[in-house]
């Protein structure tokens, strides 16, 4: 048994959530922040057998693309200033950050 731990922006939320369900996953979904740009994400808690792994991983990777954005900087406060770029800039959002854990127990109540 594992767990599957994806991390995916708000955008690609609502598609893989529904890609997992037609496919028989069951999921928990929880509403995270990103680090970099202190946006908003999804944080996927999937319980499944270890054979179904690869089926799990081919639909988050179908379903949670990397796309580029303009961005604006955030000033740092009390940091140094010399790095802050004040105009906007085109970053690398989406795609998914998954963590595959081995679980020692599952209890269904």
């Amino acid at each position: 048994m594992k767990l599957v731990v994806a991390v995916v922006q708000d955008q690609d939320s609502s598609r893989l959530s529904n890609a997992l369900t037609k496919n028989e996953f069951r999921a928990t979904k929880l509403a995270s922040t990103g680090g970099f740009l202190r946006s908003g994400n999804t944080t996927f808690l999937i319980g499944t057998e270890d054979s179904l792994i690869p089926k799990v991983l081919d639909i988050i990777r179908e379903n949670c693309r990397a796309r580029e954005q303009m961005v604006a900087p955030i000033s740092p406060l009390g940091g140094n200033a010399d790095s802050y770029i004040p105009y906007p800039v085109e970053v690398e959002v989406g795609g998914a950050t998954v963590f595959v854990l081995p679980i020692e127990q599952f209890h269904h109540f």
